[in-house]
């Protein structure tokens, strides 16, 4: 009984020092710009933007006793993730991009990332099925799935953004990234299809 106790104390432990060197990795330049052929696919539209949240203040989780209706009990965007999430907007309307839905995690940091970025495309909607499960595991396999049924839904000649966190875009894709990122997803007859990454 120790022994597992020891072995689940260490797994988090890992995942909490994963985590936290993802945060500190540097942006690759070759993600700084999309492709010819996935900017053209965007434009085209039927794609879910998977936003992870921009910048924080330093830490991992969030701490004690956070709530989600209360944004001072919580890890929220730092200065310069605000200005990351306005950027992100900003680029993303120069590339002529259509939206036609925007969601968001109910935690602050998500909701902030969504409406400073793409508020001005649509109304901000929260929506659970994207808040992290970092500190609870066992909501993950509902939540992923929820994801995965909604995905094909996005069809025609737009685009919906959903902002999130890193638990639930790996979760989804198998890809760790970094702050701000995009990670551009469309379903498929197995499910979802990654179409390219992009950080703007």
């Amino acid at each position: 009984m120790v022994s597992e106790t020891l072995a689940r104390s260490a797994c988090r432990m890992v995942s909490l020092l994963l985590v936290a060197a993802g945060l500190a990795l540097p942006i690759p330049s070759t993600a700084a710009e999309p492709s010819t052929e996935l900017l053209a696919a965007l434009q085209r539209g039927g794609y879910a933007l998977l936003v992870r949240h921009a910048q924080t203040e330093p830490g991992v989780g969030d701490p004690p006793g956070m709530r989600l209706d209360d944004c001072a009990t919580q890890r929220n965007l730092s200065a310069a993730g605000r200005e990351q999430a306005r950027a992100i907007g900003a680029v993303v309307r120069s590339r002529a991009i259509p939206v036609a839905a925007v969601r968001s995690s109910q935690w602050c940091r998500c909701l902030d990332t969504a409406r400073l970025a793409f508020g001005g495309f649509a109304p901000v909607d929260a929506w659970p099925a994207l808040n992290s499960f970092f500190d609870d595991r066992s909501v993950e396999p509902a939540r992923t799935r929820e994801l995965r049924a909604a995905l094909p839904a996005v069809l025609g000649a737009t685009n919906v953004v959903w902002v999130t966190h890193q638990v639930n875009i790996t979760a989804l894709t198998g890809i760790v990234p970094a702050p701000g990122e995009i990670v551009v997803i469309r379903a498929s007859a197995d499910g979802v299809v990654v179409a390219g990454r992009w950080v703007p």
